[in-house]
């Protein structure tokens, strides 16, 4: 690989590289036990997300903070969720994840839900971690759909509208449009109808309550046999989208690539059954803020190695490195280029 993609250190175990079981395998493996509080965020608009905070929290009120986007129908429930804040916590950092809208344990207010591209609610989250915390570096993180709205956010802020140190952006459907496409072909329809399922049942709830301005009945929802058409009829109408194909192309972080001024890494799976080979071939080269770490498997959020003598997660090695990187002393030097990590108040 040339430029900033780089072949990531992945190896997957022999006999488990196959894409469908490295995608599976973090359902199948012990999760770690991460305690948690719950806090109610209020939004400007006046629904809330849910924020979930792994517990014990650090004395320190500098202690460095990491914030957690989760994936389409994601939680913290998700595996790559509790190993992602297990790992943050156990470098001492402050970890929290939110909860897209609807994606906790209430529905969210509003005749509204979530969607790739939604990036306000980051927003404001960050916003509101940067007062209550003003001295300690932060970092984001996000998974899937998370990560793809990750990096829409910091390509609208630039490199001084937000209070992060760096972002980390794992697995992130870049072209929406062609995701769509390709979790509606062969055995990646298993997953595509688990994620309908989660959708529609949510969706059906509040048509029932009359909660949503949507010309749908029972019948025609239950008829929604992609994402693709769920985003056309469900998704696109109820946040200002003049159908999928606008939402996509509006949604999509990867053109976007080349204009990121925040230290990002990417890290993403060439196997990847929710995305088409080659991604990156198809979009603009990282700008030098970029890091993109492609392994030739590790399937969709796997990357499940064999270390110590048992199965464990490469991805919450490889980010932990990451978070220890930017938080080191010498934390300037995380890239060959040199770009330099700041805290909030320097």
């Amino acid at each position: 690989m040339s430029g900033r993609l780089h072949p990531a250190t992945f190896r997957p175990p022999p006999g488990l590289a196959n894409r469908h079981v490295q995608t599976l395998l973090p359902r199948l493996l012990p999760r770690p036990r991460v305690k948690r509080d719950v806090e109610i965020l209020e939004l400007p608009d006046g629904d809330f997300v849910e924020l979930t905070w792994a517990r014990p929290a650090p004395a320190r009120e500098d202690a460095p903070l990491f914030v957690l986007f989760h994936g389409l129908e994601g939680s913290f429930a998700s595996p790559y969720a509790r190993l992602l804040l297990a790992t943050a916590a156990r470098l001492g950092w402050r970890p929290v994840l939110m909860h897209f809208r609807g994606c906790g344990d209430m529905p969210n207010r509003l005749p509204r839900a979530y969607h790739s591209g939604d990036t306000a609610d980051a927003y404001w989250l960050i916003g509101h971690l940067a007062h209550r915390y003003p001295r300690a570096l932060k970092v984001a993180a996000g998974v899937s759909l998370g990560a793809n709205m990750l990096i829409k956010l910091v390509a609208e802020q630039g490199g001084d509208g937000l209070d992060l140190a760096g972002a980390i952006a794992i697995g992130a459907p870049l072209d929406l449009a062609a995701c769509a496409a390709s979790l509606h072909q062969g055995f990646s329809r298993l997953y595509e109808r688990h994620l309908l399922a989660s959708l529609k049942a949510k969706v059906a709830r509040r048509l029932r309550a009359g909660e949503l301005p949507l010309p749908l009945d029972r019948r025609r929802l239950a008829g929604l046999d992609s994402l693709r058409a769920y985003d056309d009829a469900v998704t696109a109408p109820l946040h200002g989208f003049d159908g999928a194909a606008d939402y996509y192309r509006r949604a999509s972080a990867g053109p976007l690539l080349g204009e990121l001024e925040l230290p990002t890494l990417l890290l993403h799976a060439d196997d990847d059954p929710f995305m088409p080979a080659g991604l990156f071939e198809r979009l603009p080269h990282p700008s030098a803020s970029v890091r993109v770490e492609i392994a030739r498997h590790g399937g969709h959020v796997g990357f499940i190695e064999w270390r110590d003598g048992g199965l464990r997660s490469w991805l919450s090695r490889r980010v932990g490195r990451q978070l220890e990187d930017w938080a080191s002393p010498a934390g300037q030097e995380a890239w060959p280029d040199r770009l330099r990590v700041t805290r909030s108040d320097s």
